[in-house]
Order: structure tokens, then sequence, then C-alpha cells
């Protein structure tokens, strides 16, 4: 009952729900709205983005900041990325958004840089976006279509979470950074343990963790299925936000004293160790010592789960004077343009090249799949925050997520090493990175808004590669699809839509982009959904998943290519927050069975009959249906979590039919 709930509302996340709430209310597991105040998207997404905006009609951006970065399709072997980067930049000019100019950095940490504000909202069409709890911002990824509503001044809705505080007592050993902190709560926890809840640190542990250490282990809470992560706003935000010339933006915000949560747990940092997770899954947490001596043939240190110029720093100390290992290819990625000019003026890049280390640009690269794609059936040790696989661009791909300390000595020696152990041999002290020296905030590569009456006169610029978005329309009554495709548990959305520098120019052309999916679990499944979709008289196929189905990556492509290809319905043991949402957005019914044994009773190929379906989507309705396999003659008990909302948006085949309904005085279910 509610009355019998934890008192939550002293917590920094219950606080900032509370200041942004419009709809709902704040029991968990109910649906509420959200007022956003600020927006991020990526080049990745962002296309899709700005076409939604052009389909609902919107004018300029509502929010007070909503800002399009280029970091993820900077690796331009033809036309494409460079044509979705015109366009980018056409449509933030038009909307009034800033835009982030390629090779100015990743998303995340510049965002931080340059726009962060304690205790205010963020909306970001990345899942990584929840990094910027870092600086007590309630941050968001989510889907596209979201970010699009959110842009025109609507409400965010998301699921009400549980607040679980994560106590943190002592202080990190050397040789232990930020990165064993979220890779411990991974090893307790796997990528499940966070679904539906806020992560939020607390105690006396974060007095020695920067801002920037906060940063890494808020990125990686995506990883746990969490709603987001968040930090107090307290001195070391201040100091962060003093040292980019911005002590203005600083808010105190902070829990109170006697907050409880609805979940607790503690971390004693000094008792942590070195940790790595082992191919292919960020919950797959060993220490390090348990996988010394393992072959490594690549290292790659950046993303925007170890974006600081202290990553870097630390492994310049430990790579200066050495040369890495035969074999081995060691790799940077600055995470942005100002850590790059900081680290090549304090020397700390001359250490570096001279060690054996390949420079690459600022942005997210290989983290993506975009270039540095290592060996088949080779070890890839990764400052990352996941290990799908294949999201690295090789299929048969062995890559493992560790902190930079760990990345460099294993890079030194050419097998995973325990950087206690390497540093024990050389009598190596752990570095002193505090004292590198950073050079003025430089914010020449951020385009500003145009003014209102300029941004009237812009025009949008599409290459010819760039789609239309396609017509989406209504969920038929009645259905009678085959299973095209069974999948197991935690397929992520790099399974069903990928990454990497093949698939990724097509981002912005849906039809180009869906001969990829699911390609890695059936390379059939394109040529079999197309030729069902084309004959099936509106009728498509459904998709069969397992547990925490589309976990990963808030690429809203993941649920748009398979709709595309004729997706009718997805029966699931559970899904992924963000994926769900998507789904729903594109007008795809997303059921989960009620006797999740039932799972193990369909096969691929069966065909399933679903009738009564407006009746069963309606807002009065219980969210329980009866599915028939006409195969093998059996019904399976299945049921939604369909808000009323979101109902309607199914019915009508997705959101933007679902607006246009509304608009013309249609009923959503014709």
């Amino acid at each position: 009952m509610p009355g019998n709930r934890p008192r939550t509302d002293g917590s920094v996340a219950h606080r900032l729900i509370a200041e942004h709430l419009v709809e709902g209310r704040m029991e968990p597991g109910e649906e509420i709205g959200l007022r956003v105040d600020q927006t991020l998207t990526q080049d990745a997404t962002g296309t899709l983005v700005m076409q939604e905006l052009e389909a609902i009609g919107l004018d300029r951006v509502r929010t007070e900041v909503s800002v399009q970065y280029v970091d993820h399709n900077i690796l331009q072997t033809d036309e494409r990325n460079a044509e979705d980067h015109t366009f980018l930049r056409s449509a933030a000019r038009r909307f009034g958004l800033w835009y982030s100019k390629p090779g100015n950095g990743v998303s995340h940490p510049v965002h931080m840089q340059h726009f962060g504000v304690p205790g205010k909202t963020l909306a970001g069409s990345d899942s990584h976006t929840c990094a910027a709890g870092s600086l007590g911002i309630f941050a968001v990824g989510t889907g596209g279509l979201e970010v699009a509503l959110a842009m025109a001044g609507r409400p965010l809705r998301i699921t009400m979470p549980e607040i679980w505080g994560i106590r943190l007592t002592g202080a990190l050993p050397d040789w232990v950074s930020a990165k064993d902190v979220i890779l411990e709560l991974l090893r307790r926890h796997g990528v499940k343990g966070g679904v539906n809840r806020v992560l939020e640190y607390h105690g006396p542990g974060l007095a020695a963790l920067t801002a920037m250490d906060r940063h890494v282990i808020a990125n990686m809470g995506a990883e746990l299925g969490a709603t987001t992560s968040v930090f107090p706003a307290d001195e070391a935000v201040r100091d962060f936000l003093r040292s980019e010339g911005r002590e203005g933006a600083f808010r105190a915000v902070t829990a109170d004293e006697d907050v409880r949560y609805d979940l607790v747990e503690e971390i004693d940092l000094s008792g942590l160790e070195p940790l790595i997770a082992r191919p292919t899954s960020p919950g797959n947490v060993v220490p390090v010592r348990a996988a010394a001596g393992e072959p490594c043939d690549q290292a790659v240190i950046g993303s925007s789960a170890n974006p600081g110029l202290r990553d870097f720093g630390v492994a310049a100390a430990m790579a200066k004077g050495r040369q890495t290992a035969a074999g081995v290819s060691f790799d940077i990625n600055p995470t942005s343009r100002e850590t790059l000019q900081d680290l090549t003026r304090s020397g700390a890049m001359f250490d570096l090249i001279a060690a054996g280390a390949r420079i690459h640009q600022a942005g997210c690269l290989g983290c993506i799949g975009m270039g540095q794609a290592p060996a088949a059936h080779r070890n890839s040790l990764r400052t990352f925050p996941r290990n799908f696989p294949g999201r690295s661009g090789t299929e048969d791909d062995a890559v493992w997520l560790c902190s930079p300390e760990t990345a460099t000595a294993s890079a030194l020696t050419g097998v995973i090493t325990d950087p206690r152990e390497w540093a024990g041999r050389n009598g190596f002290d752990h570095p002193a990175v505090a004292s590198l020296r950073r050079e003025p905030v430089n914010r020449a590569m951020l385009e500003p808004p145009l003014p209102p009456e300029d941004a009237a006169r812009v025009a949008l610029e599409r290459g010819p590669g760039i789609s239309a978005l396609p017509r989406l329309d209504p969920l038929p009554d009645t259905l009678d699809a085959p299973v095209l495709l069974k999948a197991g548990d935690d397929v992520s959305t790099d399974e069903i839509s990928p990454a990497g520098a093949r698939a990724l120019p097509y981002r912005s052309n849906i039809p180009g982009l869906a001969a990829f999916t699911f390609t890695r679990i059936d390379p059939d499944y394109p040529r079999r959904a197309a030729e069902q979709r084309d004959a099936g008289h509106g009728q498509g196929h459904v998709v069969v998943g397992g547990e925490n189905y589309g976990q990963g990556s808030s690429r809203e492509h993941a649920a748009l290519t398979p709709r595309f290809l004729g997706l009718r319905a997805v029966i699931a043991k559970s899904y992924a927050r963000i994926h769900w949402q998507n789904l729903a957005n594109f007008g795809v019914l997303a059921l989960e069975f009620d006797d999740p044994a039932d799972y193990d009773r369909v096969r691929q190929g069966d065909t399933l009959h679903f009738e009564g379906l407006h009746a069963a989507l309606s807002a009065e309705a219980e969210p329980g249906l009866s599915v028939r396999n006409s195969t093998r003659g059996e019904r399976y008990a299945v049921h939604h979590h369909l808000p009323a909302n979101r109902r309607a948006t199914v019915r009508a085949g997705g959101v933007i039919p679902a607006l246009a309904a509304t608009e013309s005085g249609t009923p959503a279910h014709t």
C-alpha cells in the first residue's frame, strides 16, 4: 500500500521529478509526465528526430536548450554521412537548436561541459543521456519520437521508477577507478537489475569522486537497464562548473539527511579491485586477475563511459617512455576537441604517440562500430559501455570492458593484466594527473541557434540518400500472422538494427537500413519479412522474444525498420524500457506471456491469430488477451502494459498517425 512505502520524497530523484511533474501520480509503476528543460540528439538518431519535428509541424523548439551533436557517423567513406550532417545543420538552424560540428566531441561529456545545469531535466535520443545525472540533472535516454515531442513542449512520459539508494563509503584504492564502481554493480545485479529504477548515489564516499568520475558511473547505469542515475549537486559539481567558466549555473541539489529509499545498497569503495566485463555482455563481470594472461590484441581508450582528461592522462603517464607490446593496436579516441587540445599542449599526447598509440578524431568511433573494428575472435579491451555481439563492427568479436588503467597495462604487456600487478612489477606509483593543464574553454565548434525570424527562412537540405518517413497504417482488428523470428534472452537493439560502418550510414534511409534488420540473428529475415508484407494484405508478421527484449541503445530504428518490414506484434517474456516505448511509438503491439513457459511452446513459422484488438486496446479494457496458435491448436494468455494514451497510439499505427488523426477528428482506430 502507498502508506507503507518508504519516504523517498527527500531524495534527489524524487525532488527533481516533483519539480517537473505535469501529469500523473508519483507512485512506482504509474505513468507520469515530466516537463523537459533540455534535449540532446546525435546524428545516428537525430535525422529521424528532425524529420519527426517536420512531420508534427513544429516551428521552433519549446525547450530552454536543445542541442544537435554530430559524434557517431563521422567516418565518411562515401557521401551518406556528410549528407546527414548537412541536413542536421539545416534542421538545427530551422528549428532553433545549437549545433555541435563533427569533430567537436561526444555528446554526453560535451553537453555536461557546456550546457549541464543542476536541477534541470534532460531528454536525449541516446541511451547514455543518463550520464548527465552526474551533475544533479534528471537525465533520461529515450526514443527519438519522445524527444521530438519534448522539443515541441509536450511532457516526457515515463513509468514512475523506484528510487534505489546506493551508499558509497571509503575511497578508491590506487589502480581502481570509477569504471570499477559501475562494473561492481553490474557484477552484482546484471543487465536487468536497474529496470524501472533510478540509481541515486549518496554517502561519504562521494567526497573523493569528481564530477567526471560520477559521469563514468552514471553513464553505465544504462547497462543495468535503469531509468536514469543521479548524484547530488554538491561542491564537486560546483568545482566542475567553475572549471568550465559556468559557476553561475550551479544550484545545490541534495537529499535530506533522513531520506529513506525504496531499495538500498552499499559499496565500500576501499574494498573494490580492478574489474573487467568478459564478452559479450556488460553484466559478465569478473576481477581482472581472473582473466589475467589472456591475449590482448587491441586496447581502446575513450567513449562516453571514460571521457575525462584524467582517463587519457593516466594512460599517457603509464605509457610514457614505454612501447606497446608487439601485435597490439593501442587506440586513443579523444572524447572532445578540448580534451584533444589539452592532451596535446600538456605533452601527454606526445607520450602516447611515442609509445605507439594510434590517435583518432574526437567522437564515438569504435564504440558504435564506426571504425576500429577488431579482428575476429581476437580480444579487444575497451573503456566503452557496451560489448554486445557484433557492436564493434566485427561479427565474431571478443570485446572486453574495463578501466583505462587495465586497458593500458594490457596494451603494454600484450596480455590482460591487473594494473596493480603491472605497477608492482615496474615500481610505478599511480600517476597524479590532476595537474594536467586545462586550456581555456573553447566553444568555437558550437553554433548557436538562429533568431526566430532568420530560422523561419531556412530550408531543410536533404541529400538524395535521405528518405521520407514511411507511412504507417493502423493496427488491424484481426491478425493472422506468422512468427517470422524467434529470439532468445537479452536481445539488444544492436542485434535488431546493427551499428557499424556498413549500416550506420543508412540511418536516414529507412528502406536501405531495413535490409540489415535482425541480420545478426537471421540473415534471411529482411527478405522473408518484405515478402510477407507485400503479400500479406496488412497482416504482417510477429516476432517472439525472451527476457529483456530490446536492451541497449535508444535507437528507434530498431522498432521502425521491423515495422517498415511488416512487424505488427512482439510477444516476449519482458522488455527493456526504451525499446518498449519505441515499439508503441511506431504502432507495434508489445505483449508479454502471462506464463513465461509458453515461450517454449511457440515455434518460428507458427501462425498466430489475434482478434478483437481494437476493443482490447480501448482505454477501459483490461490488459489481458488471448492469442491462438493456429499451427499447433494452442492458446496463450498474454498481456500488455500500455496506458490509455499509448493504446490509442498503437491502434492508430504510431504517434504521428495518432496526432494526425486527432487533428483531423478521425477516430484513432479506423
